[in-house]
C-alpha cells in the first residue's frame, strides 16, 4: 500500500532536482528504488544518505521501529537497485556491511548526527548499513536538454557546499571522522567533472563553436584554480588537529571561486548547448 508520506517527497523531490523541504529540507536525500523480494514489484523511497568515496552509505533506521524496513529485505533478495539523487539516476549494488566495517561507518554517522543511535536505541536492534556502489554506465540525467543538465549537476555540487559549510559551522572543536569524508568525497567529484569536461565537452564544442575559444580558455583557467583549492583543502584535512576555523576558511575560499566559476559556465555554455 502507498505510504501519502513517501509519496509527496518523492514527487517533491523528482519534480526540484532533489530539493525538498520540511523535515527534510537541507538534508543529503536519494531516492532508492528496489524490487520487493515478495511482489517482484518496484518499491521506491526518500532515504537520507552519508557520502562515502566512491559510494554512498544508507541506514536501515525505519525511524527507529523493532523490523527492518522493506527496502532492506528487498535488497538482500536482489541487490541490483536504483539511485536517484536528484542530478543523476543509476544503476547501483547494494552491500549490507558487517563486522568492523559496518561499526566504523555507523560511528561516523553517530558521530555526525546523535539520532542514528537514539534509532538504535529506540529499534532494539543493530540498525543495518547499506553501501551502494555505482555500476559502471552512462547514468540518467533528471533534465529536458543538455544545458538544463550542466546546471542541475551544478546545483547538486552548489548543494553540497552549502550542506558542508553548514556541517563546519556547527561541528565542535574537534571535527568528526564523517565531516572530513564528506569534503573529500565533494573533492573527488569536483576533480572528475572537471576531468569529463575538459577531456570529453570542452574538445567538441571547441570543434563545433570555434567562437566558444576564449570562454573555454577561461573555464580551463579556472579549473585549475580549482584544482589547487580542492589540493589544499585535501592537504588540510589530513591534519589530525585540524580546527574548524581553518577547514572554514579552505571551504569558504573553494566555495567563492567555485560559484563564480560555474555561474561563468553557464552564462557561456548553456545557450549554446540548448541551441544545440
Amino acid at each position: 500500500m502507498p505510504n501519502d508520506f513517501n509519496t509527496s517527497i518523492i514527487d517533491e523531490f523528482r519534480s526540484n532536482n532533489g530539493r525538498v523541504g520540511g523535515m527534510f529540507e537541507g538534508a543529503r536525500l536519494i531516492l532508492l528504488t528496489t524490487t520487493g523480494a515478495r511482489s517482484g514489484r518496484r518499491h521506491t523511497a526518500p532515504l537520507v544518505y552519508l557520502p562515502d568515496g566512491e559510494r554512498i552509505l544508507v541506514i536501515g533506521s525505519a525511524g527507529g521501529s523493532p523490523r527492518h524496513p522493506a527496502w532492506v529485505h528487498n535488497l538482500l533478495a536482489d541487490p541490483v537497485v536504483t539511485v536517484e539523487d536528484g542530478a543523476f539516476s543509476y544503476r547501483a549494488t547494494a552491500t549490507v556491511l558487517s563486522g568492523a566495517e559496518r561499526d566504523e561507518a555507523f560511528a561516523r554517522a553517530v558521530e555526525q548526527e546523535q539520532g542514528w543511535a537514539d534509532y538504535e536505541r529506540q529499534s532494539g536492534r543493530k540498525l543495518p548499513v547499506v553501501a551502494l556502489a555505482a555500476i559502471p554506465g552512462p547514468p540518467g540525467f533528471n533534465a529536458s536538454s543538455p544545458g538544463e543538465a550542466l546546471r542541475v549537476v551544478h546545483d547538486a555540487f552548489r548543494r553540497e557546499l552549502a550542506t558542508i559549510r553548514a556541517e563546519v559551522a556547527g561541528s565542535g572543536p574537534v571535527l568528526g571522522a564523517q565531516l572530513r569524508v564528506n569534503c573529500l568525497t565533494l573533492c573527488a567529484s569536483l576533480h572528475g567533472h572537471h576531468v569529463r569536461e575538459d577531456e570529453g565537452l570542452f574538445p567538441g564544442l571547441e570543434q563545433a563553436y570555434p567562437e566558444l575559444g576564449p570562454s573555454i580558455a577561461r573555464l580551463r583557467d579556472e579549473h585549475v584554480v580549482v584544482a589547487g583549492l580542492l589540493e589544499r583543502l585535501r592537504s588540510v584535512l589530513a591534519d589530525p588537529g585540524l580546527s574548524r576555523e581553518a577547514l572554514a576558511v579552505e571551504v569558504d575560499a573553494l566555495t567563492s571561486d567555485l560559484e563564480k566559476h560555474l555561474d561563468y559556465e553557464e552564462q557561456a555554455l548553456i545557450p549554446v548547448l540548448d541551441g544545440v
